[in-house]
């Protein structure tokens, strides 16, 4: 199931938002002008990404790779997937938390994320990279913030058929059904724990191009933590009355 877009409206630009699109659109223009150049995109992909076997012989050094992880991707796919998400998800969490707190929370929220892949990878030599463990914290913060929001969801039996049935009214709705936000959010959620967890038992945490334990990670950190981000909003004053 892949989310189109939410029913959820906003009161405020999500400028964060985009800034990170951008940012993230700025740094895989360049990892693909490297292509061709396989020992400058390894470098610089070993240089910026996240090696767990790296970041625990030099901590101190290596710190900075639980952020700019965040803004390298596999390919184009990984990073349209992800922004897309953001995209969907991201302004409503912003929104509510406030441009500034939204920032933090989502380079936190990627930071454990990548740390909770690391500690069951401590030996790995492989890069980690992608925003999804900070995208996975927004998914969090959203199933919490706003539970019953409708998010329109593309379920992809055949796309064709998909596309043919568009003629016809409602029956499209098969395909692309309104879903409650707890519903899809929680879906996906259940699939990465459960990714995570055969990967555990298989002793192959580390094999899969997917890291579902910095999906799982950054989910906790959002559901638990997404309080602590929040925006007080004002209650609304009755005509007369004074505030304390």
């Amino acid at each position: 199931m892949f989310p189109l877009r939410d029913a959820n409206p906003r009161h405020s630009r999500p400028f964060i938002m985009w800034l990170l699109v951008v940012i993230n659109g700025a740094v895989f223009y360049h990892e693909f002008s490297l292509f061709g150049n396989d020992l400058g995109l390894e470098r610089f992909v070993s240089t910026y990404g996240f090696i767990p076997e790296e970041f625990f012989a030099f901590p101190l050094r290596e710190a900075f790779t639980l952020i700019s992880s965040l803004f390298l991707h596999g390919g184009l796919l990984h990073i349209v997937g992800n922004m897309f998400f953001l995209f969907v998800f991201g302004d409503n969490v912003e929104d509510r938390m406030g441009h500034g707190r939204f920032l933090v929370f989502y380079l936190l929220g990627g930071a454990f994320a990548t740390l909770v892949h690391g500690f069951f990878s401590t030996e790995s030599n492989l890069p980690l990279v992608g925003a999804s463990g900070a995208i996975s914290a927004v998914l969090g913060a959203y199933i919490v913030l706003f539970p019953r929001q409708k998010v329109l969801t593309f379920i992809p039996p055949l796309l064709l058929p998909w596309l043919f049935f568009r003629l016809f009214g409602r029956i499209r709705r098969f395909f692309a059904p309104w879903l409650p936000a707890w519903l899809y959010i929680g879906y996906w959620a259940l699939l990465q724990f459960f990714e995570a967890g055969n990967g555990l038992l298989n002793q192959d945490a580390d094999m899969s191009n997917v890291a579902f334990l910095a999906h799982v990670g950054g989910f906790v950190f959002g559901l638990l933590l997404v309080k602590l981000f929040v925006k007080e909003r004002p209650e609304p004053q009755l005509p007369g009355s004074i505030s304390p």
